[in-house]
Formats: C-alpha cells, structure tokens, sequence
C-alpha cells in the first residue's frame, strides 16, 4: 500500500465520519485512527514504511482491553475494536457470560463482529461479572466499557 492509497483511506475517513478504519491483507496489515475532535488520523502499520514519506502520521499503539481498578474497586472489560457486540455465539446459544459468572483471563465474554469476521473477546482479568452494559446486537465504539468484574483477590 503507498502513500496515495492511504491518503485516499483518510479522505474516505473525513467525509464519512469514520473514526476508525483496519484492512489486512496477505502481507501487511493497515489501521488508521482519527484522532481527537476529527483531527488527523493516527496509523498502524505492520509493514516496512520509511517515515520520510509519511510526516504528518505518526504510529498507534495498541490499547489493552481491560481498564484499571477504579473507586468501586470493579474492573472495565473494554471493546478493543469497533463493531457489532454479540453475547452468545449464535442466535440459539446461551450467552458467554451473565451477571456473577466467574471469569479468568481466558474466558471468552462476547463476541465483536468487525468487517463480517467474529472475534472473541476474552475477559483478560479474574473476577466476577458484576454488570453487563451492553445489548447485544448493538454497535460498540473502541474503548467502549462492555462489563464490569469485581476481582478476586
């Protein structure tokens, strides 16, 4: 992908108020973030790219999907993506977790549909569920809180 193709992604971003914008393909991987009230998007790039030629981007990192104790002492299990949240892994199948279900850091919690491909989200932290804040089939933003844990000691 050159400069040109990126540029144009940016543009696309700006008229269609896209906040975020992610396409892999076979050999690199390309993530594009608008930053703060519109401004210039942020890039992530998984491939060689001379930064001469890039000046007015700079690299993003990658945010972990569980956010620091705070005063109630519960733990936010954030949406690392934008997309559609899904609770079970099928319209006929029981949710992933509910309210006072145990979780460790492996425990798979929901489902994020972005750009038709599910991706699992595991709770990356032990606890319990203590709230759900999310109806499933509704679009998530990323860093969106999506539960609460209270951890276990």
């Amino acid at each position: 992908m050159d400069l040109k193709d990126i540029k144009a992604i940016i543009d696309l971003m700006k008229k269609n108020s896209i906040t975020e914008f992610e396409l892999e393909r076979q050999d690199s991987k390309i993530r594009l973030k608008r930053g703060l009230n519109g401004g210039t998007p942020a890039v992530q790039y998984d491939e060689p790219v001379v930064a001469s030629t890039v000046p007015a981007l700079s690299a993003v990192t990658t945010s972990t999907t569980v956010s620091q104790p705070i005063a109630t002492g519960e733990i936010d299990i954030k949406s690392p993506m934008i997309g559609t949240f899904y609770r079970a892994p099928s319209p006929e199948a029981g949710n992933y977790v509910e309210v006072g279900t145990e979780v460790n850091a492996d425990t798979v919690v929901c489902i994020i549909e972005a750009m038709k491909v599910m991706n699992e989200i595991k709770s990356e932290v032990k606890g319990v569920v203590t709230q759900v804040l999310v109806e499933s089939g509704k679009p998530v933003e990323f860093g969106q809180p999506l539960f609460k844990v209270r951890p276990n000691n």
